[in-house]
Protein backbone atom coordinates (compact mmCIF):
# COMPACT_ATOMS: atom_id res chain seq x y z
CA UNK A 1 0.00 0.00 0.00
CA UNK A 2 1.30 3.43 -0.90
CA UNK A 3 -1.11 5.34 1.37
CA UNK A 4 -2.58 4.02 4.60
CA UNK A 5 -4.87 6.15 6.77
CA UNK A 6 -6.26 4.74 9.99
CA UNK A 7 -9.04 6.56 11.86
CA UNK A 8 -7.65 9.91 10.81
CA UNK A 9 -9.17 12.95 12.52
CA UNK A 10 -8.40 16.65 12.18
CA UNK A 11 -10.02 19.40 14.20
CA UNK A 12 -9.55 23.15 13.98
CA UNK A 13 -10.85 24.29 17.34
CA UNK A 14 -14.48 23.21 17.48
CA UNK A 15 -14.63 22.53 13.72
CA UNK A 16 -14.14 18.97 12.48
CA UNK A 17 -12.31 18.88 9.15
CA UNK A 18 -11.73 15.11 8.98
CA UNK A 19 -13.61 12.40 10.86
CA UNK A 20 -12.43 8.78 11.18
CA UNK A 21 -10.91 8.64 7.70
CA UNK A 22 -9.52 5.18 6.90
CA UNK A 23 -8.08 4.54 3.44
CA UNK A 24 -5.74 2.18 1.61
CA UNK A 25 -4.37 3.35 -1.74
CA UNK A 26 -2.19 1.14 -3.92
CA UNK A 27 0.72 2.17 -6.10
CA UNK A 28 0.18 2.74 -9.80
CA UNK A 29 -3.20 4.45 -9.53
CA UNK A 30 -4.69 7.78 -10.52
CA UNK A 31 -7.24 8.67 -7.87
CA UNK A 32 -9.82 11.43 -7.93
CA UNK A 33 -10.44 12.97 -4.49
CA UNK A 34 -13.90 14.44 -4.97
CA UNK A 35 -16.22 16.44 -2.75
CA UNK A 36 -17.86 19.86 -2.38
CA UNK A 37 -16.14 22.90 -0.89
CA UNK A 38 -15.32 22.41 2.77
CA UNK A 39 -15.54 18.61 2.58
CA UNK A 40 -11.98 18.02 3.81
CA UNK A 41 -10.12 17.36 0.54
CA UNK A 42 -7.41 19.95 1.05
CA UNK A 43 -7.01 19.03 4.73
CA UNK A 44 -6.40 15.39 3.81
CA UNK A 45 -3.90 16.33 1.11
CA UNK A 46 -2.05 18.65 3.50
CA UNK A 47 -1.79 15.89 6.09
CA UNK A 48 -0.38 13.47 3.51
CA UNK A 49 2.09 16.12 2.34
CA UNK A 50 3.26 16.77 5.89
CA UNK A 51 2.02 20.35 6.14
CA UNK A 52 -0.65 19.53 8.74
CA UNK A 53 -0.56 16.97 11.53
CA UNK A 54 -3.69 14.96 12.40
CA UNK A 55 -5.48 15.49 15.71
CA UNK A 56 -5.61 11.71 16.07
CA UNK A 57 -5.13 8.59 13.99
CA UNK A 58 -2.25 7.53 11.77
CA UNK A 59 -1.16 8.14 8.20
CA UNK A 60 1.60 6.20 6.44
CA UNK A 61 3.17 6.57 3.01
CA UNK A 62 5.13 3.57 1.74
CA UNK A 63 4.90 2.22 5.27
CA UNK A 64 6.56 5.29 6.78
CA UNK A 65 5.00 7.81 9.19
CA UNK A 66 4.54 11.26 7.66
CA UNK A 67 7.78 13.19 8.07
CA UNK A 68 11.12 13.95 6.46
CA UNK A 69 11.41 10.55 4.79
CA UNK A 70 7.95 10.74 3.18
CA UNK A 71 8.53 14.31 1.96
CA UNK A 72 11.38 12.93 -0.14
CA UNK A 73 8.95 10.78 -2.11
CA UNK A 74 5.88 13.05 -2.22
CA UNK A 75 5.44 15.83 -4.79
CA UNK A 76 2.75 18.29 -3.69
CA UNK A 77 0.85 20.89 -5.71
CA UNK A 78 -1.10 23.27 -3.44
CA UNK A 79 -4.27 24.99 -4.58
CA UNK A 80 -2.49 28.37 -4.37
CA UNK A 81 0.76 29.43 -6.01
CA UNK A 82 3.57 29.66 -3.46
CA UNK A 83 6.53 30.61 -5.66
CA UNK A 84 8.07 34.04 -5.13
CA UNK A 85 6.80 36.37 -7.84
CA UNK A 86 10.19 38.05 -8.30
CA UNK A 87 11.56 34.75 -9.64
CA UNK A 88 11.94 34.04 -13.30
CA UNK A 89 10.78 30.64 -14.50
CA UNK A 90 14.43 29.64 -14.94
CA UNK A 91 15.17 30.60 -11.32
CA UNK A 92 12.21 28.52 -10.16
CA UNK A 93 13.53 25.51 -12.10
CA UNK A 94 16.96 26.02 -10.52
CA UNK A 95 15.37 26.29 -7.07
CA UNK A 96 13.54 22.98 -7.48
CA UNK A 97 16.67 21.34 -8.92
CA UNK A 98 18.69 22.38 -5.85
CA UNK A 99 15.96 21.37 -3.41
CA UNK A 100 14.84 17.99 -4.77
CA UNK A 101 17.27 15.24 -5.75
CA UNK A 102 14.63 13.58 -7.94
CA UNK A 103 13.90 16.73 -9.99
CA UNK A 104 14.60 16.69 -13.74
CA UNK A 105 15.38 20.10 -15.24
CA UNK A 106 15.31 18.53 -18.71
CA UNK A 107 11.72 17.38 -18.19
CA UNK A 108 10.71 20.80 -16.88
CA UNK A 109 12.19 22.71 -19.82
CA UNK A 110 10.61 20.30 -22.29
CA UNK A 111 7.15 20.89 -20.81
CA UNK A 112 7.70 24.65 -20.65
CA UNK A 113 8.57 24.65 -24.35
CA UNK A 114 5.47 22.63 -25.23
CA UNK A 115 3.29 25.18 -23.41
CA UNK A 116 5.16 28.13 -24.99
CA UNK A 117 6.30 29.48 -21.62
CA UNK A 118 9.44 31.62 -21.74
CA UNK A 119 11.95 30.52 -19.06
CA UNK A 120 13.27 34.09 -18.82
CA UNK A 121 9.88 35.56 -17.92
CA UNK A 122 9.23 36.56 -14.33
CA UNK A 123 6.28 35.05 -12.50
CA UNK A 124 4.91 38.48 -11.52
CA UNK A 125 4.31 39.34 -15.18
CA UNK A 126 2.33 36.15 -15.86
CA UNK A 127 -1.38 35.49 -15.63
CA UNK A 128 -2.64 33.41 -12.73
CA UNK A 129 -3.30 30.49 -15.06
CA UNK A 130 0.22 30.54 -16.50
CA UNK A 131 1.78 30.67 -13.02
CA UNK A 132 -0.30 27.60 -12.11
CA UNK A 133 0.96 25.83 -15.22
CA UNK A 134 4.55 26.58 -14.22
CA UNK A 135 3.99 25.24 -10.73
CA UNK A 136 2.37 22.04 -12.06
CA UNK A 137 5.30 21.53 -14.44
CA UNK A 138 7.73 21.84 -11.54
CA UNK A 139 5.77 19.37 -9.42
CA UNK A 140 5.45 16.83 -12.24
CA UNK A 141 9.16 17.09 -13.12
CA UNK A 142 10.02 15.17 -9.97
CA UNK A 143 10.28 11.35 -10.02
CA UNK A 144 8.20 10.93 -6.89
CA UNK A 145 6.27 7.94 -5.58
CA UNK A 146 3.18 10.00 -4.78
CA UNK A 147 1.85 13.15 -6.44
CA UNK A 148 -0.73 15.16 -4.49
CA UNK A 149 -2.42 17.66 -6.81
CA UNK A 150 -4.90 20.09 -5.26
CA UNK A 151 -7.06 21.60 -8.05
CA UNK A 152 -4.39 21.27 -10.78
CA UNK A 153 -6.68 22.37 -13.64
CA UNK A 154 -8.99 24.80 -11.85
CA UNK A 155 -7.21 27.94 -13.03
CA UNK A 156 -6.29 27.00 -16.57
CA UNK A 157 -8.22 27.48 -19.78
CA UNK A 158 -10.09 24.50 -21.25
CA UNK A 159 -7.72 24.32 -24.22
CA UNK A 160 -4.77 23.63 -21.92
CA UNK A 161 -6.52 21.06 -19.72
CA UNK A 162 -6.03 18.14 -22.09
CA UNK A 163 -2.31 18.87 -22.35
CA UNK A 164 -2.00 19.23 -18.58
CA UNK A 165 -3.73 15.89 -18.05
CA UNK A 166 -1.41 14.34 -20.62
CA UNK A 167 1.48 15.92 -18.73
CA UNK A 168 0.29 14.27 -15.52
CA UNK A 169 -0.21 10.91 -17.25
CA UNK A 170 3.12 11.03 -19.06
CA UNK A 171 5.32 12.01 -16.15
CA UNK A 172 4.64 9.55 -13.38
CA UNK A 173 6.04 6.04 -13.19
CA UNK A 174 3.94 2.88 -13.07
CA UNK A 175 4.97 2.46 -9.43
CA UNK A 176 3.73 5.91 -8.43
CA UNK A 177 0.22 7.14 -7.68
CA UNK A 178 -1.45 10.45 -8.35
CA UNK A 179 -4.18 11.92 -6.14
CA UNK A 180 -6.11 14.70 -7.88
CA UNK A 181 -8.54 16.93 -6.03
CA UNK A 182 -10.89 18.79 -8.37
CA UNK A 183 -14.41 20.05 -8.99
CA UNK A 184 -14.05 19.51 -12.75
CA UNK A 185 -14.96 15.83 -12.64
CA UNK A 186 -16.10 15.46 -16.24
CA UNK A 187 -12.73 16.81 -17.43
CA UNK A 188 -10.64 14.25 -15.56
CA UNK A 189 -12.93 11.23 -15.30
CA UNK A 190 -11.40 9.54 -18.34
CA UNK A 191 -7.95 9.40 -16.70
CA UNK A 192 -9.04 8.11 -13.28
CA UNK A 193 -8.63 4.57 -11.99
CA UNK A 194 -10.31 5.10 -8.61
CA UNK A 195 -12.37 7.77 -6.90
CA UNK A 196 -12.80 8.79 -3.29
CA UNK A 197 -15.91 10.74 -2.34
CA UNK A 198 -15.55 12.84 0.81
CA UNK A 199 -18.34 14.74 2.55
CA UNK A 200 -18.30 16.62 5.86
CA UNK A 201 -14.83 15.22 6.53
CA UNK A 202 -15.84 11.56 6.10
CA UNK A 203 -15.18 9.19 3.21
CA UNK A 204 -18.52 8.10 1.77
CA UNK A 205 -17.21 6.09 -1.20
CA UNK A 206 -13.91 4.55 -2.31
CA UNK A 207 -14.31 2.63 -5.52
CA UNK A 208 -12.81 2.00 -8.93
CA UNK A 209 -14.31 3.90 -11.85
CA UNK A 210 -15.15 0.59 -13.56
CA UNK A 211 -17.09 -0.62 -10.50
CA UNK A 212 -19.11 2.60 -10.43
CA UNK A 213 -20.08 2.21 -14.06
CA UNK A 214 -20.95 -1.47 -13.62
CA UNK A 215 -22.83 -1.20 -10.30
CA UNK A 216 -24.53 2.17 -10.79
CA UNK A 217 -24.80 2.29 -14.57
CA UNK A 218 -23.63 5.89 -14.70
CA UNK A 219 -20.55 8.05 -14.94
CA UNK A 220 -18.58 9.28 -11.94
CA UNK A 221 -19.77 12.81 -12.68
CA UNK A 222 -23.43 11.71 -12.70
CA UNK A 223 -23.03 9.74 -9.46
CA UNK A 224 -21.27 12.67 -7.83
CA UNK A 225 -24.11 15.02 -8.73
CA UNK A 226 -26.60 12.52 -7.31
CA UNK A 227 -24.72 11.92 -4.05
CA UNK A 228 -23.91 15.56 -3.38
CA UNK A 229 -27.14 17.12 -4.65
CA UNK A 230 -28.33 19.91 -2.34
Amino acid sequence: MLIECRNLNKNFGSKTALKDVSLNVESGKIIGLLGPNGSGKTTLIKILSGILTPSSGDALISGKPIGIETKKIVSYLPERTYLNEWMSVRQAVSFFSDFYSDFSSETAYDMLERLNINPAERLKTMSKGTREKVQLILVMSRKAELYLLDEPIGGVDPAARDYILKTILGNYSENASVVISTHLISDIEHVLDDVIFIKYGSVTLHSSVDEIREQHGKSVDALFREVFAC
